[in-house]
């Protein structure tokens, strides 16, 4: 069986396709988020493969919890969103709905020439570092960056910064790792 990724990604180029002639990716976006971060849950999932549950009543279902957690693209408020999860029940696909809503992102990010970066350090960072970090990574990924922030202490010093496929790794932890490694050689 082919795995979640594989399938997702033409479900996400169908609606990425559909939202961006609506000129909607922002909310597409969105509703996919609040979806996939719902069918991330196992219970959820294992809940709708109940065979006694037909097509229909899982639509009204997923319409109604998406409409609760705010994802008016899928709750019914746009037909094609609608249909786009009605196809996703009939192929039996609502499981790969979070892959579904990070391939989707990454098709706007490409398209809107943006990328999303996170940084971890072992402490808070500025806001003047952020910036710094934010104009570097601009130039040498040639993108506009959206930086996130994390807290890890046991990086000891330094930060770690992921964007996209590139990960920087200035961490003392790493460093002194590689230390390590070299003294055992």
């Amino acid at each position: 069986m082919a795995d979640n990724n594989t399938v997702a990604r033409p479900y996400a180029q169908a609606i990425f396709d559909i939202a961006q002639d609506a000129g909607a990716l922002a909310e597409w976006s969105a509703s996919l988020a609040t979806a996939g971060q719902l069918l991330r849950e196992r219970e959820l999932v294992d809940y709708l493969t109940d065979p006694e549950f037909s097509d229909a009543r899982r639509l009204e279902f997923l319409s109604g919890l998406f409409e609760k957690a705010g994802s008016d693209k899928l709750a019914g408020a746009d037909s094609r969103g609608t249909n786009f999860l009605k196809l996703l029940i009939e192929n039996d696909r609502v499981a790969v709905l979070p892959e579904i809503s990070e391939h989707f992102d990454a098709l706007k990010a490409d398209v809107e020439n943006t990328v999303d970066a996170v940084v971890t350090s072992a402490v808070a960072l500025s806001d003047v570092q952020l910036n710094e970090m934010a104009g570097s990574l601009k130039k040498r990924l040639g993108r506009e960056v959206r930086i996130t922030t994390e807290i890890d202490e046991t990086l000891i010093g330094g930060a770690v910064i992921r964007a996209g496929d590139v990960v920087i790794d200035g961490s003392l932890r790493a460093r002194l790792d590689g230390l390590a490694t070299a003294l055992t050689k």
